[in-house]
């Protein structure tokens, strides 16, 4: 089984920043790649940033040019950087593993709470 949890999550003012990590554990082997997504109430699930199996990044349009994703595969840690919150990026922020091989898997962490106050 694979653990992934987060941190970092809180209240933050508008233009202000936050780090969240996401802490990767147990079974992860193979080729796996890890991301950030979030979900407001009401709203679906976006991507917010991810990898792709070969280490390219993908954005959110509404976050690009704010936010960052960065990882150290060595700790299995993946991190977002977001700077220059809106009140708009008020979310639930989820980190997600999905495993390509030797078999498929997708694995979600339980979440951290991003408030952004206007």
């Amino acid at each position: 089984q694979v653990q992934l949890v987060e941190s970092g999550g809180g209240l933050v003012q508008a233009g202000g920043s936050l780090r969240l990590s996401c802490a990767g554990s147990g079974s992860i082997f193979g080729i796996t790649a890890m991301g950030w997504y979030r979900q407001a109430p009401g709203k679906q699930r976006e991507l917010v940033a991810a990898f792709t199996r070969i280490g390219s990044t993908n954005y959110g349009d509404s976050v690009k040019g704010r936010f960052t994703i960065s990882r150290d595969n060595a700790k299995n840690t993946v991190y977002l950087q977001m700077n220059s919150l809106k009140p708009e990026d008020t979310a639930i922020y989820l980190c997600n593993l999905h495993r390509y091989s030797p078999f498929v898997g997708d694995y979600w962490g339980q979440g951290t709470q991003v408030t952004v106050s206007s």
